[in-house]
């Protein structure tokens, strides 16, 4: 086990989401679905501290009830809909050091990502730690050539996005990949940089079982298909 005494994770889990009603603490096969997140967190042995940064207090509750720390309630800058992921980590990193507390490495894990597991963060920190990105993130190849795309104007006409690529073979086409959405691992300095994903980011590379939007109820009910097709793979 990789035990580093400097490094935090943090759930980022505030109470007002709007598709997906209570979205953070919705029952995903038996579990409020940020449970999956703090567990993952927890058993990889990684963090000193793992903790939600939330506004919202059943949340908090939640969290503590599945081991996590709330040592302190969100701002209400940091919990509407134009607050990004860099400000909630700055707010919560802020808080430590004010406490002088400090970390050599942060995690950002979202409460909607059941499919990030011990083995995945083990993987991240070694590649972390034994590399010189300033920050990893999972990735997922897109299932279609992008350079192959469509736009639509408003009458619904379509042409090609990239039209030089319109004759080009599919196999012919440079592979393109997107966030997985589940997690982010950094140096502290990468902070006070303005994104997570810099020019120097290290990836780690996921498959499309592994990964899973969770905008709407449909979503929902994939990840939880998915989850189960890997759970009986294991």
């Amino acid at each position: 086990m990789n035990i580093m005494k400097n490094n935090i994770c943090i759930i980022p889990a505030r109470g007002g989401s709007k598709r997906i009603p209570r979205k953070n603490i919705k029952d995903f096969l038996g579990k409020p679905i940020i449970a999956y997140s703090i567990k993952a967190a927890l058993e990889s042995g990684i963090f000193s501290e793992v903790m939600v940064s939330t506004d919202d207090i059943e949340i908090g509750e939640l969290a503590i009830k599945y081991g996590a720390k709330v040592p302190f309630y969100r701002s209400g800058e940091n919990s509407n809909d134009y607050a990004t992921t860099l400000d909630v980590l700055r707010e919560v990193i802020e808080w430590y050091e004010w406490q002088n507390e400090y970390f050599d490495n942060i995690c950002c894990i979202y409460p909607t990502a059941p499919f990030v597991t011990v083995e995945k963060l083990n993987f991240a920190i070694d590649l972390l730690t034994h590399s010189e990105y300033d920050s990893v993130v999972p990735i997922v190849q897109y299932s279609f050539p992008i350079q192959r795309s469509f736009v639509l104007d408003t009458s619904h006409k379509v042409s090609y996005k990239f039209p030089s690529d319109k004759n080009a073979r599919s196999q012919d086409l440079e592979a393109t990949y997107h966030d997985c959405g589940q997690f982010y691992l950094m140096h502290r300095k990468v902070l006070d940089k303005d994104s997570i994903v810099t020019s120097n980011t290290g990836a780690i590379l996921c498959t499309e079982l592994e990964v899973q939007d969770i905008d709407n109820e449909i979503d929902w009910k994939l990840a939880e298909l998915k989850y189960e097709l890997l759970q009986g793979i294991k």
